[in-house]
């Protein structure tokens, strides 16, 4: 399917706001409500929306740590590669996890209440011999910058 310019609007709105009505979105994008439903329908059906959810403050919810860490495998066969996925999918701390080109293989994002929580994740991660080498943690300072949304307009304008 190839989006035209109603849908990357579409999309842009949805990003910022998933839960205006199909009225509302109508009204933003300049179509009426039909087919600006039949529309987010479509774009649901085929993958372009996978969902939709709330987006949490983290600093209100306490102390937590936000660490990224460079992980490096032993080995680099299709099996490593599934085994480490298998596991890491499972850790409730991680919340992104990058296969990267360069010096290391997955650049993972933990979240957890603190140091002594995420060494503990990566002490049991390193203990169940899934694979992993080597390891670097940068512990999150400060985060001046961070989008929930993606550069759509951008993205299908180039």
């Amino acid at each position: 399917m190839k989006l035209d310019k109603i849908d990357i609007r579409i999309l842009c709105e949805l990003q910022k706001n998933g839960r205006m009505s199909n009225v509302e979105l109508s009204e933003l994008i300049n179509l009426s409500p039909s087919p600006c439903l039949m529309r987010v329908k479509r774009l649901q059906t085929e993958g372009f929306i996978t969902g939709y959810s709330a987006q949490i403050d983290v600093s209100k919810l306490g102390q937590t740590l936000t660490v990224f860490a460079e992980i490096t495998l032993k080995n680099h066969r299709q099996i490593d590669f599934a085994r480490f996925l298998t596991t890491i999918e499972k850790v409730d701390s991680v919340v992104e996890c990058h296969l990267v080109s360069g010096g290391y293989d997955y650049l993972v994002k933990f979240i957890t209440a603190g140091i002594s929580e995420y060494q503990a994740v990566m002490e049991r991660l390193v203990e169940m011999d899934i694979g992993i080498d080597k390891y670097f943690s940068f512990v999150v300072l400060k985060s001046p910058i961070v989008k929930s949304h993606l550069p759509l307009e951008s993205i299908f304008n180039s």
